[in-house]
């Protein structure tokens, strides 16, 4: 499974289903994917979904509202805290996570109809934050694209979250959101490392390429940043000050870290990966993780569940602080995206107070 996250496809929490291949269930088989033997084949169906936007009140987390256009993500980073969320469709948080995607191709007119309701009022949506809006998928579907022309057509703010080198195709619509304060960027750098990408998310941009995405769109006017995330012990732990000296260099102005989570099955998948690909630090990861977590290997209360908790929690977080402060990031002053531009094509626009950026 060299191109994949896991090779595992263990059965989800809810209902353990096994199929039958040569039955047809619905799934559309691309094409192009049919060289790839078809157990590792991505495979998509479309959703014709009654809501587009997600609301959220958790204080872990800058945003309280987010879109997802798509359900699974092809990158396969096997750490991705998503992938129970495909057991609720009966597939396995696994391998179907990565190969079996569920597309909203609807969500563009139902973004526009949940902006032309009355008593909408705006603040700014986080694109592609439980799966990636610029997986693979994205270039032949474009419904990424679909819904950023309908926020710059109502003056929405927006910030996306990615390690997608596809993103670079939208740089048009995300520079002229970005002119006039409705559009930010995070991008999701956890390495530099080219052989551990390859290992912990396969079918991502290479590191140098989420470099090129932050110079570029920085250039561009869209005020960008990173996420380190997650810092996983003894893993990537040791690059946290080159990664933040390489965002630095390459145009970021903000950045924040986030510390590896196992809920739920990713605990399994996650262990699985490590004995294949690390198996000579293995149980001292593991053993650190659960140092982190009270002594289990995951702690999903707010407040603990993005960090963690004692000494080497603290040391990661020390370390992070010191570098963002000697390189001048997450300056204070940062202008918030603006709200107080929303406008119905048409109609009048709304007179709000800009609230804080992602």
């Amino acid at each position: 499974m060299r191109t994949r996250g896991t090779g595992n496809n263990p059965h989800n929490r809810y209902q353990p289903l096994t199929s039958d291949r040569d039955m047809d269930d619905g799934w559309y088989h691309d094409p192009d994917d049919m060289l790839c033997p078809d157990s590792v084949a991505t495979q998509v169906i479309d959703e014709q979904v009654r809501s587009i936007i997600s609301t959220n009140q958790s204080p872990d987390v800058p945003f309280d509202q987010s879109i997802n256009p798509y359900r699974g993500c092809e990158h396969g980073c096997i750490y991705c805290f998503a992938r129970p969320t495909h057991a609720y469709w009966d597939l396995s948080p696994g391998l179907d996570f990565e190969t079996r995607l569920i597309a909203k191709p609807n969500g563009a007119r139902l973004l526009r109809q949940t902006f032309d309701k009355p008593n909408y009022m705006p603040s700014p949506i986080a694109l592609g934050v439980n799966t990636d809006a610029y997986q693979p998928l994205e270039k032949k579907r474009r419904l990424t694209r679909e819904l950023l022309q309908v926020l710059r057509e109502y003056n929405h703010p927006v910030s996306v979250i990615t390690k997608g080198a596809l993103i670079l195709r939208d740089l048009d619509l995300l520079a002229s959101l970005a002119r006039d304060g409705l559009c930010s960027v995070r991008v999701s750098l956890t390495t530099l490392d080219n052989d551990l990408k390859r290992r912990m998310e396969p079918r991502t941009a290479a590191p140098a390429t989420r470099l090129k995405i932050l110079r570029e769109l920085s250039d561009a006017g869209v005020p960008t940043g990173i996420i380190m995330g997650p810092v996983i012990p003894f893993i990537n732990d040791a690059e946290i000050e080159a990664v933040l000296e390489a965002a630095a260099e390459n145009g970021a102005q903000r950045a924040s870290w986030v510390m590896l989570r196992l809920p739920l099955e990713i605990h399994e998948l996650f262990e699985d990966w490590l004995l294949r690909h690390f198996p000579d630090r293995a149980r001292h990861v593991m053993n650190r993780i659960r140092d982190l977590r009270g002594g289990k290997a995951n702690d999903s209360r707010f407040g603990h569940r993005m960090r963690g908790q004692g000494v080497y929690a603290d040391l990661i977080r020390q370390r992070f602080n010191r570098k963002v402060k000697k390189l001048g990031l997450n300056q204070p002053g940062a202008e918030p995206l603006r709200t107080d531009l929303f406008a119905r094509p048409g109609g009048e626009q709304l007179n709000l107070i800009p609230v804080a950026s992602i």
